[in-house]
């Protein structure tokens, strides 16, 4: 029996540095009607989806890296959103930069129900990029100068008649975090990114950063058995351009829908959660396959120090 699950990506165009909160959530909001005239339940915007990927700039003051953090969820700016998700009654993943009460700065992900409530929050882990000044790099990733390491895990929330997890960009390149997902039955995976088009640390072909993006969502799509979507910011942000590549992922790991611009624009696909289901049953089904106490092996005898091969 099919269980639907209408779902969008809502890939954004560039953000520069000059754009209020008010004109972000204005495009967004657009996004999410243009959303719901397709049929969709839920939306997924991207990675820092509030402002232009600031931790491109190197910035020694605090108030000044502070005004690209929210201190709370939703503000004032972002209240329209989540009055009209409630409205059509739409779920949707969103990811900001958080400011917590005690001071502290995360990249951050919030799943919001189809009532206007935050029903899960992620805090991203895999930070890239550096935290010391690279002056004569042509931009700089500075993700682990301005955010904590995500102290909160990889979690799946009941929501919305499904099984929901998230994780943000940089997260997508390891199997732990679809694993760990995967593990607690996950039939969902969402998450949003702001990648560069160019590796500031290695000579890396350009066409291999979208080759990667794909390959990473299809495999993990499959592996766990799930639908996998992914919201991108893109194309060039006061002159430093971002991949696009959103794309909604099937558990056949075959691309359902892709983007075709580097500007705001809607893919959609009704999701079938049963298609998930079959290859839980039949390939993918953990606990009749999985074989966990023979990796255990493996990593106590690394740990031991002792030599693998034979």
């Amino acid at each position: 029996m099919k269980r639907p699950f209408p779902m969008a990506v809502a890939q954004l165009g560039p953000i520069h540095l000059s754009d209020t909160r008010e004109a972000v959530v204005r495009r967004l909001v657009e996004l999410l009607r243009e959303s719901h005239s397709r049929g969709a339940k839920f939306v997924v915007f991207p990675e820092l989806a509030l402002t232009t990927f600031f931790p491109r700039y190197w910035m020694e003051d605090q108030e000044e890296i502070d005004r690209f953090f929210e201190p709370s969820m939703p503000t004032a700016a972002t209240q329209p959103l989540f009055d009209q998700a409630r409205q059509y009654g739409i779920g949707f993943y969103l990811g900001y930069a958080e400011l917590t009460p005690a001071g502290e700065h995360f990249n951050t992900s919030i799943l919001v129900d189809r009532r206007g409530g935050i029903a899960g929050r992620y805090r991203k882990i895999h930070l890239p990029g550096h935290s010391d000044h690279k002056p004569q790099a042509p931009f700089q990733h500075l993700e682990k100068r301005y955010f904590k390491v995500g102290n909160e895990g990889f979690n799946v929330w009941r929501t919305m008649d499904s099984l929901i997890g998230m994780c943000i960009c940089n997260d997508r390149r390891w199997p732990e975090t679809f694993r760990v997902m995967g593990l607690q039955g996950a039939e969902v995976a969402v998450l949003g990114y702001n990648t560069p088009s160019h590796n500031i640390h290695w000579a890396e072909p350009p066409h291999l950063r979208m080759f990667h993006h794909l390959l990473l969502l299809q495999a993990h799509a499959h592996q766990n058995a799930l639908w996998l979507g992914a919201a991108a910011k893109c194309g060039a942000e006061d002159g430093f351009h971002m991949i696009g590549g959103s794309a909604i992922v099937s558990p056949t790991g075959e691309i359902a829908a892709q983007a075709c611009t580097e500007d705001d624009e809607v893919i959609f696909v009704n999701c079938d959660l049963a298609l998930g289901d079959t290859f839980r049953q039949h390939v993918f089904n953990f606990a009749m396959h999985r074989r966990p106490e023979h990796y255990r092996l493996i990593v106590d005898r690394v740990g031991a120090g002792e030599p693998l091969t034979k």
